[in-house]
């Protein structure tokens, strides 16, 4: 079985460790970690990654832009 599990350092408390016991009762498993970079992630999709690259664009050049007040949020 395969199982990947994407969270926060802040999520690894004793509710995690129970939870991969209770996924692979008496069974031997490897924990690989690495860091996220959601950069990499979000440009996976070539739809994704060109709709990023022209949001970038618009920000850049001040173009395409809508603003929203603070107190509009409240």
């Amino acid at each position: 079985m395969h199982t990947t599990y994407r969270l926060n350092t802040s999520e690894l408390d004793q509710t995690f460790l129970d939870g991969l016991r209770a996924a692979f009762p008496e069974k031997e498993i490897e924990i690989v970690v690495y860091e996220v970079d959601e950069t990499a992630y979000l440009f996976k999709s070539d739809a994704n990654r060109e709709r990023l690259l022209v949001a970038k664009a618009n920000i850049e050049s001040g173009e395409n832009l809508i603003e929203v007040s603070l107190q509009d949020l409240e």
